[in-house]
């Protein structure tokens, strides 16, 4: 099967849909549950002859022979039942609805699914499309799907500094589109000489995730199997509990995580007039550190909670985490006391889909109860400061953190040596803190630099001027969502 043909056929088709108004995470959503539907046909044939669960009533076959209205209404009745079955499959059906008005359409993309054989598809190619598919939905700013995606090159780049071990357990506890669990897989594939064991592990027993949004769970739950993740008539490894509620008491050896954006966690509910009111959460759990509203403070707890006493983990966290007081400045000290906060890459504006994110990558590693803090020296990356990218024009790659790496230094990272030096090397963007200095800064505060911005000196260092623009939009959204927090706040948002 050639895979520029296959490629080409769904994206053509895609296009086709978008024209009725149909856009990329619709149509990722009725792909998911026709690839889903014959790849479970196909599995019920030899060499296979599996059950899968499906009833025959609603099988892909059922689909192949209706036409017209009476395939719309089928396709309706048939979305509705599966939804209500239990394990992968109704985890990938759950709250399904039809998106394709046009009969005939969705007769189209039937035949075209039809007509391939998408288990002897080549994983990569299986990949490939669903991956784009999922990077085109993220960049559909009205759809807000690119909260739920983090760039490929970042991921990329966290799993080669944390180099994940066969036989290890990874875990995501708001896993978004599964990218995390994907590039660990690769990597654990492509660097390892893996034995019939270690294979069986990592498909079934090496990921685990959250992730409430059912959409978003049902396109990673797919994005995972298209990879070779998990299998059509298992449990799913992605459940829909917020992981925040409870320790579920799930102990593992690596988190890779980029919890979605947005400072507060609250919930809706309605008043009297039917209109709603946000009520911001706070997790009174006993694990935790701080009782707080804060999301990313509390998945930095959670996260700790997670990992076992040799566990890594690797998370991507907002600005606020690193600067804000009271529960923050608590999280902070706690976090270096008791785990070993080693490194911190602060991120540039312009590389996620969600505007106004300032972020950064906390790289921390769990040890077992001691009296002394397990944390001394802090190493900074500033790939912030005087770095200009945008998604389309200059994105980031991972080639650009290549030299992040390279002081990383995997192999062995505590044989490390800054490049930055007060007097030979003063724009050097690797440097090492000591603890004692940390804990003596205001609030404990992470939120360090030492790198002169260039553009307030030097007009000659600008960045093009489209790329200025795109930064000067990043620096307002970022102020106008802090505003809106501070709303919340006070009590007069909605």
């Amino acid at each position: 099967m050639n895979a520029a043909t296959i490629v080409s056929k769904v994206w053509g088709f895609c296009t086709v849909l978008k024209d009725d108004g149909v856009g990329y995470g619709d149509y990722l959503e009725q792909l998911t549950y026709l690839i889903f539907l014959k790849m479970a046909d196909e599995y019920s044939k030899p060499p296979y002859e599996r059950d899968m669960g499906v009833p025959a009533e609603f099988n892909w076959q059922s689909l192949v022979k209706r036409k017209g209205a009476e395939l719309e209404v089928h396709y309706v009745r048939l979305l509705q039942d599966l939804g209500k079955k239990t394990g992968m499959l109704g985890q990938i059906f759950t709250k399904s609805q039809n998106k394709i008005s046009d009969p005939a359409k969705l007769s189209r993309l039937v035949a075209m699914i039809d007509g391939e054989n998408w288990l002897m598809t080549d994983t990569d190619v299986k990949g490939e499309i669903y991956e784009g598919l999922l990077e085109k939905n993220a960049e559909d700013t009205k759809s807000g799907a690119g909260q739920y995606f983090t760039p490929r090159s970042l991921i990329k780049t966290m799993v080669a500094c944390i180099q994940p071990a066969p036989g290890k357990t990874i875990a995501d506890p708001a896993c978004g589109t599964g990218g995390f669990f994907l590039s660990a897989y690769d990597h654990l594939v492509a660097k390892n000489d893996l034995d019939r064991t270690q294979k069986e592990f990592l498909k079934h027993k090496t990921f685990y995730g959250n992730e409430i949004v059912a959409n978003t769970r049902r396109l990673c739950l797919m994005n995972m199997f298209l990879h070779n993740i998990g299998e059509m008539d298992g449990e799913a490894s992605v459940s829909s509990a917020d992981a925040l509620i409870a320790d579920g008491g799930l102990r593992v050896d690596y988190v890779l995580a980029n919890p979605p954006f947005g400072k507060k966690s609250s919930m809706n509910f309605n008043i009297d007039d039917g209109e709603q009111e946000k009520e911001e959460l706070t997790y009174n759990r006993q694990d935790f550190w701080a009782s707080t509203s804060n999301k990313q403070l509390n998945f930095v707890q959670h996260i700790h909670t997670m990992l076992k006493t040799t566990g890594q983990a690797a998370v991507v966290v907002p600005d606020n985490v690193l600067f804000e007081g009271g529960a923050g400045e608590t999280v902070r000290k706690k976090l270096m006391e008791t785990m070993e906060l080693h490194t911190v890459l602060r991120l540039p504006t312009g590389i996620f889909y969600a505007n106004g994110v300032k972020a950064n990558v906390l790289f921390f590693d769990n040890h077992t109860a001691a009296k002394k803090p397990w944390t001394k020296d802090i190493w900074f990356y500033d790939y912030r400061t005087n770095v200009h990218h945008t998604l389309k024009r200059k994105p980031m790659r991972m080639e650009d953190l290549a030299d992040f790496i390279n002081c990383y230094n995997p192999a062995n990272r505590h044989d490390r040596a800054e490049t930055w030096n007060e007097d030979s090397s003063p724009e050097g963007r690797w440097r090492k803190y000591a603890y004692k200095d940390v804990m003596a800064r205001d609030k404990t505060s992470l939120d360090i630099t030492w790198l002169k911005d260039k553009s307030l000196t030097d007009l000659d260092n600008l960045p093009e001027p489209d790329i200025l623009a795109e930064e000067i939009i990043e620096n307002i959204e970022a102020g106008l969502n802090s505003f809106r927090e501070v709303l919340v706040g006070l009590g007069q948002a909605k």
